[in-house]
């Protein structure tokens, strides 16, 4: 059943993207906030689809800790549905750290561009750390969120990667404080996994961290917070996060 249920839902998912995307076009011509506004809509129809048809739900805790005003973000990656649903749902309108490469993708990456997302070549040493706290510093000025994968890609729940620079120089050249995400996303929708299991995905906002820390001491205390939480919610089981499916009250609409 889960067999089929992932094929139906993928099935739902590469359709609506692509006729979102072409549909879309004219908006490319828009402001950014307009972009970001479809993607919203294309995010909300993805997660329906995940619902109805593999039974996978979410709920997202915490959101009374992020601060007023623009923060950096710094979330767990497991899946590819965190991409989706921090900046577009969790945060609203956020910009998000990601690998250049995206944009050379068809149409999609033509939409990352005109959201003013912070895309970065991961080779380009420092000089790309460089443009990304540029890029950073201009999304924060039209009060965006930065959101950053530290391990820079997606691991496997109980995995863990090195925590690159890129946090460590928004952290200090942003001076703001730091929100670290954990999250159990990867129990029901694994990094290039065809079946997406039913269940609930929690993500979960976690204590912000002041700004103003030696380097040392803020990526000890971000890969602590963010791994020490992910690893607690990786045992819960996917069912119990909410027997009636839904997600927490403290959701936006």
């Amino acid at each position: 059943m889960t067999f089929l249920r992932s094929l139906l839902f993928n099935l739902y998912f590469h359709l609506l993207t692509a006729v979102m995307a072409v549909a879309g076009l004219p908006i490319l011509a828009m402001p950014w906030r307009w972009v970001m506004r479809y993607s919203k809509l294309w995010t909300q129809l993805t997660l329906f689809g995940l619902k109805r048809i593999c039974g996978l739900d979410y709920r997202i805790v915490g959101r009374d800790r992020l601060p007023d005003g623009p923060c950096l973000v710094a979330c767990k990656h497991q899946s590819a549905w965190e991409t989706m649903v921090l900046p577009n749902i969790a945060l609203g309108f956020a910009s998000c750290v990601m690998k250049r490469e995206l944009l050379s993708l068809p149409l999609f990456g033509w939409y990352l561009q005109r959201s003013d997302q912070i895309a970065i070549d991961r080779s380009g040493g420092a000089k790309a750390l460089k443009d990304m706290v540029a890029k950073a510093k201009a999304a924060i000025a039209e009060d965006r969120s930065i959101v950053i994968y530290p391990e820079g890609t997606r691991t496997a729940p109980g995995e863990q990667r090195p925590y690159h620079a890129g946090v460590a120089a928004l952290y200090k050249s942003l001076k703001l404080p730091v929100v670290p995400v954990a999250l159990n996303s990867g129990l029901f929708w694994g990094r290039q996994a065809f079946h997406k299991r039913p269940g609930t995905i929690t993500m979960e906002f976690l204590p912000p961290i002041p700004p103003g820390l030696p380097r040392e001491a803020f990526m000890a205390e971000l890969r602590e917070r963010i791994e020490s939480a992910s690893a607690r919610l990786a045992q819960q089981n996917g069912s119990e996060a909410g027997s009636s499916h839904g997600v927490s009250e403290d959701m936006p609409s």
